[in-house]
């Protein structure tokens, strides 16, 4: 399932920047943060706003970015030549410092059975130097709370967590809720400026075996009430997305008070998990 937004710029911009640094922010997090002049001009909306993030690979010499006209980016992008085309994927602000410039990414580093982180950007953020060149597309918000909700439940697995702490520093301070938060390690954990009335379950999956958003998913289903004027946020594993999505309609939420986005889908083998 695509990340889509439910709030887009009117006109997306591409904000060129460079590496600042780059640190293993928890055990399976690697936080990058980039900086440059064109990043003071990011219009950051806070909660999940979320960017594509174009970079450079090892064996490419030249950055290349595609030209952009209005919304329109897949066509031009799919028109630099492979050898130099930049590799591009979605991901949402950890972390933004205006007035700075600077701009927090957080990656998360599964590793393969040699030690060695797995897939392209969690490679080029382990190993990311300062200088070395980035471009990120703005793409707005997903984050869709209805102005007359009464409560939020916010379901993510590890690749949702700059998303969940995005909205929880962002929400009105009165917001009642919960949020329910998966992570590989305990060491995941982190501290989350959530509103007083809002509570967090993390979920600790420490099994390195596990499909993540497994353990999310079966928590969320042991989450029986469901206010009807409520609203959902349940992002992550693709099933964790539509099956917590399936959970919390049949609870009695209607369809349209739900946000839901799976951000990638797991290759291992998943137990049946509809109900």
């Amino acid at each position: 399932m695509a990340k889509t937004s439910r709030l887009q710029p009117k006109n997306p911009g591409l904000f060129r920047g460079d590496v600042l640094g780059s640190e293993r922010f928890s055990p399976s997090i690697q936080r990058v943060t980039i900086t440059g002049a064109d990043l003071g001009d990011f219009p950051w909306l806070g909660y999940d706003h979320w960017f594509r993030l174009f970079l450079r690979l090892p064996h490419q010499t030249e950055f290349v970015l595609p030209e952009l006209s209005g919304s329109r980016w897949w066509e031009p992008y799919l028109a630099i030549p492979e050898d130099v085309r930049p590799h591009c994927a979605n991901y949402t602000v950890a972390d933004f410092r205006p007035e700075k410039a600077e701009m927090d990414i957080d990656f998360v580093v599964h590793c393969g059975p040699d030690g060695q982180p797995e897939g392209a950007a969690a490679i080029w953020a382990c190993a990311a130097r300062p200088g070395d060149p980035v471009a990120v597309l703005d793409q707005g918000l997903i984050f869709a709370r209805p102005d007359d909700a009464t409560e939020v439940l916010v379901v993510a697995d590890e690749s949702g967590l700059p998303s969940t702490a995005g909205i929880l520093r962002s929400l009105p301070r009165d917001t009642v809720g919960r949020v329910i938060q998966e992570i590989p390690l305990t060491g995941d954990r982190r501290p989350l400026e959530a509103p007083a009335g809002v509570d967090v379950t993390w979920v600790v999956r420490d099994d390195a075996t596990a499909v993540p958003g497994t353990a999310a998913l079966e928590e969320l289903r042991r989450h029986g009430r469901v206010d009807p004027s409520g609203y959902a946020f349940i992002v992550g594993e693709s099933t964790l997305a539509a099956e917590g999505r399936r959970h919390v309609v049949r609870a009695g939420l209607p369809k349209d008070r739900v946000t839901f986005s799976g951000f990638w889908k797991s290759e291992r083998k998943r137990e049946a998990v509809s109900v």
